[in-house]
């Protein structure tokens, strides 16, 4: 017995993805390295992407902060000079601290907001304007489904994950007539540190360790497990494919029906 393999159509395209050099963002850049597209991540610790290229071997590595919109920018001119021009966006890059709800300030809001949303929007403002001139291109945005749940370790976070969303489906409605698709993919808890390190803050407000705070968030989901990031890399390489062209404007739930909400 055998399978047959789909043709993505990605062979040679062009993918950049932020937060690419550990976690999801990582199973992302080998998933697409798989399809045969030419692969660059971006990450604020150049250590990190020195061992994501020892790990991955062909990909560029570019080091950026992106909560500065001219640094971002100029990330992007870097990639579409060495690599060329970016067929498709994989935003995976940034999460807000998870602090309790009593302990947030007006600081620790913005903070949220910088470390998320803008992380994500310095990106996609100057490389969905190339991708309109161009005709073509996909931006999928890894967006917790904390926009979804209040949570109250993680109200910060969530809010500009919530912004996320409006800001994804808005612009796959006003780029759809010029080429560019516009896709969101909540994930819910996913086998990555930073997963891990979130539980510290659910841990310290139930008073329980960290271990039974895993415990339970794992029986509450349905499976029963948490994905790998592979698990997940598949679906958003699938929606950044030319398999998936008419799929814009969409906020794919990859929670395995964690959250059965239907927005």
């Amino acid at each position: 017995m055998y399978h047959l393999r789909m043709d993505l159509g990605l062979k040679g395209a062009v993918v950049l993805i932020t937060g690419g050099s550990k976690g999801l963002g990582l199973a992302c850049a080998r998933a697409f390295l798989g399809e045969g597209a030419r692969v660059a991540i971006s990450s604020r610790s150049h250590e990190n992407l020195e061992k994501a290229r020892a790990e991955l071997g062909a990909v560029e590595t570019f080091a950026a902060d992106l909560c500065q919109p001219r640094v971002a920018a100029d990330m992007v001119d870097a990639v579409e000079r060495r690599v060329g021009p970016v067929d498709a966006l994989v935003n995976c890059a940034g999460a807000a601290r998870r602090v309790g709800a009593e302990e947030l300030t007006p600081e620790a809001w913005r903070a949220a907001m910088d470390a998320k949303y803008f992380s994500y929007i310095h990106v996609i403002d100057p490389l969905i304007k190339r991708m309109a001139a161009r005709g073509r291109g996909a931006i999928v945005n890894v967006i917790g489904s904390g926009g979804k749940v209040a949570t109250p370790t993680h109200l910060g976070g969530g809010a500009a994950n919530a912004a996320l969303m409006l800001a994804t489906v808005g612009l796959a409605n006003a780029y759809a007539a010029r080429g560019v698709r516009v896709i969101g993919v909540n994930p819910g808890p996913t086998n990555t540190e930073r997963v891990k390190e979130g539980l510290a803050a659910d841990a310290k407000r139930a008073g329980i360790s960290e271990g039974e705070a895993l415990e339970r968030m794992v029986q509450r989901m349905p499976m029963k497990r948490m994905p790998e990031p592979a698990e997940l890399a598949d679906i958003i390489v699938f929606a950044a494919s030319e398999r998936a062209r008419f799929l814009t404007g969409a906020i794919l739930s990859a929670d395995a029906a964690t959250n059965p909400t239907v927005v």
